[in-house]
């Protein structure tokens, strides 16, 4: 029974010092994993983790989309704008006359949303503005690098590129690959997480082969070989 009650006290101080070192953990790392919540929130999105949600993201991103390709833009904007006009409208003039009627005065029924904060902070306004700065330089460079030839090879497969994307260009025009970018962001993510294995496969061979051709036109084709790193 002692020993039971001496390994008892022991145990408190290390269950308390690992608790502790939980908390500074917790405390470390709070800054840096609530950067990426944004990033989580659009993963739980593309994965469907919940159903309701996503559907109701996926719908409205789709109805506005299609709608954009029946209407003009500044006529969907307009046809929303008046759709939210008239449920808030409605809704405030209900309010007031139930709250007139049981002469009760809860006051303003968005009272709530009114006094809340939207200003952006400026910190994320300036990081993400230095995001997209960084990356608008990064293509820029790499455009001139693929358009002044520096690497054959390289833009070769650029050229290959827009050839592609003029017969894409043909058949489809700008909102109709939008709504096509939109079904395949919402929709293959889920089926590689179902299918990764057969999929990582097919891609495996595919990467392969186009290794193979790659490397048999650069030893045929003189002046085509990479430069040596």
């Amino acid at each position: 029974m002692e020993n039971n009650c001496v390994d008892k006290k022991e145990s408190e101080p290390a269950a308390t010092q690992w608790k502790e070192q939980d908390n500074m953990i917790a405390a470390a790392t709070e800054g840096t994993f609530g950067q990426s919540t944004i990033v989580t929130k659009v993963v739980d999105l593309l994965y469907w983790r919940d159903v309701k949600k996503t559907g109701v993201v996926f719908g409205a991103a789709l109805l506005l989309l299609l709608s954009l390709t029946v209407c003009s833009i500044v006529s969907v904007c307009s046809y929303v704008g008046l759709a939210l006009l008239s449920v808030t409208i409605c809704f405030r003039i209900y309010k007031g006359i139930l709250q007139a009627i049981q002469k009760s005065d809860e006051g303003h029924p968005f009272k709530q949303y009114l006094d809340q904060e939207v200003a952006l902070p400026e910190d994320v306004v300036h990081k993400y503005s230095d995001l997209a700065l960084a990356k608008l330089n990064k293509t820029v460079c790499e455009l001139r690098r693929l358009f002044l030839v520096e690497d054959l090879i390289d833009s070769i497969k650029f050229a290959g590129l827009m050839w592609v994307l003029t017969y894409v260009g043909s058949l489809f025009n700008g909102l109709t690959i939008l709504i096509l970018v939109l079904i395949g962001v919402f929709s293959c993510p889920i089926v590689y997480e179902k299918h990764q294995t057969q999929i990582d496969h097919y891609v495996a061979l595919v990467n392969n082969q186009v290794k193979d051709i790659v490397g048999k036109v650069q030893a045929k084709v003189p002046g085509m070989k990479r430069k040596a790193e």
